[in-house]
């Protein structure tokens, strides 16, 4: 017999009184809530069965819900009861519940109502360090988690961080040359999990952080659902912010935030995101030094960028492998895409000539070699614009350095440092231009792989890439709307290059429409110039070797190729 279905009420009725009043009642006599008995209770079997799976309203535990009281205490209360009780459901419903610091905890799921808001204090005092949150980029935290297990956050409601009332001006100081000295750290990030495992998060709009939104460290098993981010009333309002993750999912989010809208920062490992929406004024997908691989993005919109959407600052001892994105629609951006990799020196450590000298004096066995390799991008559709913008709702003025004005794709190894095989297939992309003779005339671009802007103007304005082997650009057709007087495309020390159905636009008052420094094995195919040019191909240099330009129709250029600063009469080879 179903002993529920014998008992002289209805389910509803039923699961309510074996949640509500028999919590509230131990909970006002100061009984252990762990040990609380609901007050109806059928068969043994039935309570059993409704192990993990009751409903913990915070209005039971005396939360007010009315946009005044700290309802802190009440919330946790709720929290500790579930897990306590093996898990379950805590309900925030319709109201305003102002709190502080809460913890979540295993086999919790927080369940958010329509009208139903956490809405972070206004004081500091009411926030602390979250336990077992690391120090790094501040630990103070308005929700947070860690060691936890199947811990979800879900249903239409909010979590708002108030972040406003934490404006100061001041960010956290930890770009480039800063190294947070004099940072604002002591402000609440809005969700911070560590170390947890099996981690949901889906339909839950996060707005307001007064830091960072959304902080992932450590964890196994992540899926973000259907999660809106809207994070732009601080600086360093970031939006996703993975920290050596594994077998992480995000799908079908919409994240309009300040500052990196989806980091992965140390060692991110089986990561997919897709369909999704994004828009920053700094960089959407950023990639800092660790070991980053196995990782997918498809199917997203990247609109409103203006710093770069795809930013990879790779360490010398960094090892990034096996990335892909495809199928991506960049719309208003900067950038747009920037590959950094350098052999030693930088935040990802010391590798290369001066490491091993390092190690033959301290006698320790050679660091692990590092790399940046096998990273693809297909089927993209681009505009990018020259200069970046003011956000209409951003309250402060959006500064942006010259290494941000008329930016290109960028794949930039650095010293010995060498990127492999990347590809762009199915690329196409329409820049504004504006590019000056200045800026084309530059050779010595700095040596920096770090920031998108540290390299300063970019000489080309399509791509341009140093250091690069086994490079595939397939189906690229690159324009501007506006006389540019820099080379559509640079290779500069590249090997093993397969250019096949290039479309560039040229210009009669530009030097040429390729520049290729000290490069070789370099085969383009079927190669088209759309607008008149002076020069096709200019070869500078005498590393230049076994370059191959192969039919296609470049009648638009007045000349097919240029040699120059010592390259040899055999360095390219033209054939019809």
């Amino acid at each position: 017999m179903n002993p529920v279905a014998s008992f002289p009420v209805s389910r509803r009725e039923w699961l309510e009184r074996m949640s509500g009043p028999a919590l509230v009642a131990a909970l006002a006599a100061g009984a252990d809530l762990a040990g609380a008995q609901p007050v109806a209770t059928p068969a043994a079997v039935g309570e059993d069965r409704l192990r993990g799976a009751r409903i913990y309203n915070v209005h039971e535990f005396g939360a007010k819900g009315d946009g005044a009281a700290l309802d802190t205490a009440a919330v946790q209360a709720a929290i500790d009861a579930c897990t306590a009780a093996g898990g379950g459901t805590v309900l925030v419903p319709a109201g305003d519940f102002v709190v502080g610091t809460l913890e979540l905890k295993s086999n919790v799921t927080l369940h958010l109502a329509a009208q139903g808001r956490l809405l972070g204090s206004d004081k500091p005092a009411d926030y602390h360090a979250g336990r077992g949150i690391p120090t790094s980029n501040g630990n103070i935290v308005l929700l947070g988690a860690a060691d936890a297990e199947n811990i979800t956050l879900e249903g239409p409601g909010t979590i708002d961080g108030n972040g406003l009332k934490f404006w100061t001006g001041q960010g956290d100081n930890t770009g480039p040359g800063q190294g947070g000295v004099g940072g604002y750290f002591h402000r609440p990030h809005l969700l911070v999990f560590a170390r947890c495992k099996n981690v949901r998060m889906r339909d839950v709009f996060l707005t307001a952080s007064a830091y960072h939104c959304c902080r992932i460290l450590n964890c196994e098993r992540v899926w973000f659902d259907g999660v809106r981010i809207y994070n732009r009333v601080n600086k360093n309002n970031d939006g996703f912010h993975f920290n050596s993750c594994q077998y992480v999912h995000v799908r079908g989010c919409d994240v309009k935030c300040q500052d990196d809208a989806c980091a992965l920062f140390g060692s991110n490992k089986w990561v997919t995101v897709d369909n999704c929406t994004f828009s920053t004024r700094w960089a959407i997908f950023r990639f800092g030094s660790g070991e980053c691989e196995n990782i997918t993005v498809s199917n997203c919109v990247i609109y409103d960028t203006y710093g770069c959407a795809i930013k990879m600052g790779a360490g010398g001892r960094s090892r990034h492998q096996n990335i892909s994105f495809s199928n991506l629609i960049l719309r208003n951006v900067t950038g747009p895409i920037t590959l950094g990799f350098q052999s030693g020196g930088g935040r990802g450590g010391t590798a290369g000539v001066s490491a091993t000298k390092a190690t033959k004096e301290t006698s320790e066995p050679p660091p692990e070699p590092g790399f940046v390799r096998n990273i693809s991008f297909s089927h993209i559709r681009a505009h990018v614009v020259a200069d970046g913008r003011q956000f209409p709702d951003m309250h402060w003025a959006q500064v942006y350095r010259p290494g941000e004005q008329r930016t290109c794709i960028t794949l930039n190894g650095v010293g010995e440092a060498f990127l492999e095989n990347i590809s762009l297939s199915d690329v196409h992309v329409t820049y504004e231009g504006g590019g000056t003779a200045e800026e084309a005339a530059l050779r010595d671009v700095p040596q920096v792989a770090g920031e998108y802007f540290q390299i300063g103007p970019r000489p080309a304005y399509g791509l341009y890439a140093r250091n690069v082997r086994g490079l595939t650009l397939h189906n690229v057709r690159l324009e501007v709307q506006q006389p540019d007087l820099r080379p559509a495309v640079i290779f500069d020390h590249v090997s093993d290059a397969s250019v096949n159905g290039l479309a560039v636009q040229g210009n009669p008052a530009a030097e040429s429409v390729l520049r290729v420094i000290d490069s070789r094995e370099v085969l383009v195919t079927g190669p088209r110039v759309l607008t008149p040019a002076a020069v096709f191909l200019r070869a500078e240099g005498k590393g230049n070797a076994a370059i191959t330009i192969d039919g296609g129709d470049i009648a638009k250029a007045r000349r097919p190729v240029e040699l120059a600063n010592g390259a040899g009469a055999d360095a390219v080879r033209v054939r019809a």
